[in-house]
């Protein structure tokens, strides 16, 4: 064998080696680092306030709803959480001990739950809603809100469903927004597309939305 051909085969076996290792720390990364124990103790854990089923809680401060949200959507808030980019005093302490592949567990629990809406709402503001939930508010360039959540409002990916959200924790984010999300303009998200909208819609008709969403299964 020449020194080319030996040069040739060490290079191919050095390649191997590298791809080999990379994939078996990918193949490393993507194992659980936590026990079902663990696991089941984080989500005990998140039913002392998103409620035992992820249904959401009513009071003072509203606690949303998790169950059947979009798991990528948790898993992107969860790391705005952690990297300050939306404020919320108890989120932070929650969500920056919990490693990724505990956050995608967390959301794939809440993903597959699938309780019925606490309800409340007005039941008088649920037309107003729905319209514009399905064709906006043209004269105010709000966009339908069913052209990224869904016509059923299911959501898609990073945008979150919104059906069965209780309806005065919608109200709350949409009014607070810019004091909650986007905290880090360098470093936006999704949400970005959110904060003209919300700017755009009176508090009658952040009720009338929400009173709608949470109309919906």
């Amino acid at each position: 064998m020449g020194v080319s051909s030996i040069r040739s085969a060490l290079s191919t076996a050095i390649l191997a080696a590298v791809l080999l290792s990379a994939a078996a720390r990918a193949e490393d990364t993507d194992k659980p680092d936590f026990s079902k124990q663990a696991l089941q103790a984080k989500i005990d854990y998140c039913k002392t306030c998103h409620g035992v089923s992820g249904q959401g809680f009513h009071g003072a401060s509203p606690i949303p709803r998790l169950a059947g949200q979009q798991p990528e959507y948790i898993e992107n808030q969860l790391k705005a959480f952690i990297e300050r980019r939306r404020e919320n005093k108890f989120m932070y302490t929650v969500a920056h001990v919990l490693s990724p592949a505990m956050q995608s567990a967390l959301a794939k629990h809440f993903q597959d739950l699938d309780p019925k809406p606490l309800g409340g709402a007005a039941k008088d503001l649920i037309p107003a809603g729905q319209k514009i939930y399905q064709q906006g508010i043209p004269d105010a360039n709000v966009p339908a809100c069913a052209s990224c959540h869904g016509p059923e409002a299911k959501g898609v990916g990073a945008f979150p469903r919104l059906a069965g959200q209780l309806h005065d924790y919608i109200f709350n984010k949409l009014v607070n927004w810019s004091k909650e999300r986007g905290q880090d303009p360098a470093n936006p998200d999704t949400s970005a597309i959110m904060e003209p909208i919300a700017h755009g819609l009176t508090q009658l008709q952040i009720k009338a939305v929400a009173a709608y969403l949470n109309s919906l299964d």
